[in-house]
């Protein structure tokens, strides 16, 4: 196989999945692939992305030798589907605590920045998971959430519905500034 060819022909979903399929679980190809995804030209890189995207979808532990460079990555410029990619893999996996600031950081600003609908939609659901581990960003992603609504696509004006409902039932404190409740002492 000849993975250069491959990924020029990831032009359309059929070929795409193809490519996923022949590489598999398989780590050298994989590494490949991995070279063709941090290309400089971007034609390599946004097919490469897509070919990536399914790849993980089976295989999500291939990325865990990656997952640094991939971060590091996002704040460079880069095609939308190469941050696309990159973010929607974020969202399926778990991310380890030393990348937890930098993800943080590159979310809350493809979030409050203007990019693409997906990208948007994608941050926020990474940012939503890592409340979880990472409760104080909770109050900042309500806030950021609420900002975008008005202008928000359809798509990310749903999402955001959906994780300010489930913002809402967690155990969060959102009131800034509030005074203690007084019958707890």
């Amino acid at each position: 196989m000849n993975l250069k060819e491959e990924i020029l022909k990831a032009d359309f979903i059929g070929n795409t999945l193809s490519a996923a399929v022949t590489i598999g679980d398989d780590k050298k190809k994989f590494a490949e692939l991995m070279k063709f995804f941090f290309s400089a030209e971007s034609i390599y890189s946004q097919r490469a992305s897509w070919v990536m995207a399914h790849v993980t979808d089976k295989h999500p532990e291939l990325i865990t030798p990656y997952l640094d460079r991939l971060v590091k990555n996002l704040f460079n410029p880069l095609p939308d589907a190469t941050k696309r990619s990159s973010v929607r893999l974020l969202q399926f996996i778990d991310i380890p605590e030393r990348l937890w600031g930098e993800v943080i950081e590159i979310c809350f600003q493809f979030i409050s920045s203007n990019e693409a609908a997906a990208i948007k939609a994608f941050s926020m659901t990474v940012l939503f998971n890592l409340t979880k581990q990472v409760p104080d960003i909770a109050h900042e992603l309500k806030i950021v959430i609420e900002d975008q609504i008005p202008y928000a696509t359809p798509g990310v004006k749903n999402r955001s519905l959906k994780i300010l409902a489930e913002l809402e039932k967690m155990d969060f404190e959102f009131q800034v500034g509030s005074p203690p409740d007084s019958r707890t002492g």
